[in-house]
């Protein structure tokens, strides 16, 4: 084989089927030996003789399939697997976030000052044999993914592993044009920006040709709205036709994969040109998904100005969710912040078509739609951001405390200025105490919802996981009271 595609074992599973179960592999291990932990959150997956495994994420499956499409051999494989492959020239290397830099890894930094399994994993591979014999052999290795900037960060680190080449943005042109150089021998560049120019059009993109991560498959790619913390909205828009999106529901289904994700960075924005959504094409799509027959369906991201607008234009929301059954279903959405002073700073777009001015309704709203739905939103809530101040912090606090009777998980991120990231001790930042009083806001929402959500998200997990999960949970409700502690008392006072 001329090409492995491959990552560590976070990134190479399924999560027992459940999407959410992911982000623990973003924290470190918490009240759990590692090794236990990494059962629960990055499950080992079959792999065929080759050690290619049943599913891989989707964004090597893309790369995987851009490299066919081009006439070189290539393939996903499997960590545990790399020893059959010595012979390959190239390993290509996809990860959403190497070094635990990102958000919410770079949050879990902070709180505990320990490391998140994500980053010990990749260690890992990158220290095993496979990778030491493959450096050995004069294998070019190059890197890239939603965390390829991160690289910057860590120079020596590309050096100590002889790393060839890191492409950063849309890749399935740009890594065809340089895993060529490599196997022709050329000298490679060693960082690729991948600019407007070679961006795929929609034609240009490939369609996976085996199963990604739990059905997950692209519908979109780019978004309108123009936030300044998000490098989304520099890609231009594209929408995959109902056909591509269909071929590759097929490619899961025929391998087993049953469940369907769709995957946009606005799935309610799919069809649209603007920040309204396109209720024609909405439908249509959702149509196609449930002529599937599939066991169950999420969508990746949500904008919650759109969930508003849909629903009370055209009843959207609870239409769709009617059509593909009575089942709860999940969705990441964003809040980022509960300030409008903030709001009209960073995401002045973000809202509309309503006013930024009037974020927190629309959130309020949002949440209450999502709620009648049966749609549980996974939210975000950035907090740290240069611009921050207390009043802020504390229009956050209040918000999610309005939030209080949605069936929801609102997680903070802590925003760590990308200046801070070369030292070792960046993550040696204090937050405030209105900023650690939104975390425990936000904690406490959670804990009274979690048990509610666990109960319809565990009920098909084997019994090992289901077990684990439900000791974590309890742990996790005992150990939280410490962390809760200073407000409770504060209250009482």
């Amino acid at each position: 084989m001329e090409v492995v595609i491959t990552s560590d074992r976070t990134m190479i599973t399924n999560h027992h089927g459940k999407e959410f179960i992911g982000f623990m592999t973003t924290s470190p291990p918490l009240f759990l030996p590692e090794a236990i932990w990494m059962k629960l959150a990055a499950p080992k997956m079959r792999v065929n003789g080759e050690g290619e495994p049943w599913q891989a994420p989707y964004g090597l499956r893309k790369i995987e399939a851009a490299l066919l499409d081009a006439g070189i051999e290539a393939a996903v494989i499997d960590p545990d697997h790399l020893m059959k492959h010595q012979e390959a020239r190239v390993v290509a290397i996809g990860h959403h976030d190497f070094f635990a830099l990102g958000p919410p890894s770079s949050e879990w930094w902070v709180l505990t000052r320990r490391e998140p399994v994500n980053a010990r994993s990749f260690r890992r591979l990158m220290e095993s044999g496979a990778m030491e014999r493959f450096r050995r052999k004069g294998a070019k290795i190059i890197v890239g993914g939603p965390a390829a900037w991160q690289w910057l960060y860590r120079p020596e680190l590309m050096e100590r592993w002889g790393i060839s080449t890191v492409i950063d943005g849309e890749a399935e042109r740009a890594v065809v044009r340089i895993v060529r150089m490599a196997l022709e021998g050329e000298e490679l560049p060693r960082f690729v920006q991948v600019g407007l120019d070679e961006i795929p059009s929609l034609e240009e993109i490939p369609l996976i040709r085996k199963p990604s991560v739990n059905g997950l498959v692209e519908i979109s790619r780019g978004c309108p709205r123009g936030c300044r913390f998000c490098s989304v909205t520099l890609r231009p828009l594209r929408h995959y036709t109902l056909d591509m999106i269909s071929r590759e529901i097929e490619v899961n289904m025929r391998a087993g994969v049953r469940g369907v994700i769709l995957h946009s960075d606005d799935v309610l924005l799919y069809g649209s040109n603007d920040i309204y959504p396109n209720e024609k094409a909405l439908i249509r799509l959702h149509e196609l998904v449930r002529s599937k027959n599939s066991s169950s369906v999420a969508w990746s991201h949500f904008s919650l100005s759109a969930v508003k607008y849909a629903e009370e234009s055209f009843g959207l929301i609870s239409r769709i969710s009617g059509m593909l059954g009575d089942d709860y279903k999940g969705v990441e959405v964003g809040i980022e912040t509960g300030s409008p002073r903030l709001a009209e700073r960073i995401m002045p777009a973000k809202a509309k078509p309503y006013d930024v001015r009037e974020w927190r309704q629309v959130v309020i709203d949002a949440f209450s739609i999502m709620h009648e739905a049966k749609i549980i939103p996974a939210a975000t809530l950035i907090t740290g951001l240069p611009e921050e101040r207390p009043e802020d912090t504390i229009a956050s606090i209040e918000l999610v405390e309005d939030l209080r009777d949605f069936r929801s998980l609102i997680v903070p991120m802590y925003f760590v200025p990308m200046g801070l990231l070369r030292g070792e001790s960046w993550y040696d930042r204090e937050p405030t105490e209105e900023q650690l009083e939104l975390m425990r806001v936000c904690l406490r929402h959670d804990l009274r919802w979690v048990e509610d959500i666990a109960r319809w998200y565990m009920r098909d997990l084997n019994p090992l996981a289901r077990y684990l999960l439900s000791l974590f949970l309890s742990i996790l409700r005992v150990a939280s009271r410490r962390f809760l502690e200073p407000q409770e008392m504060k209250i009482k006072a």
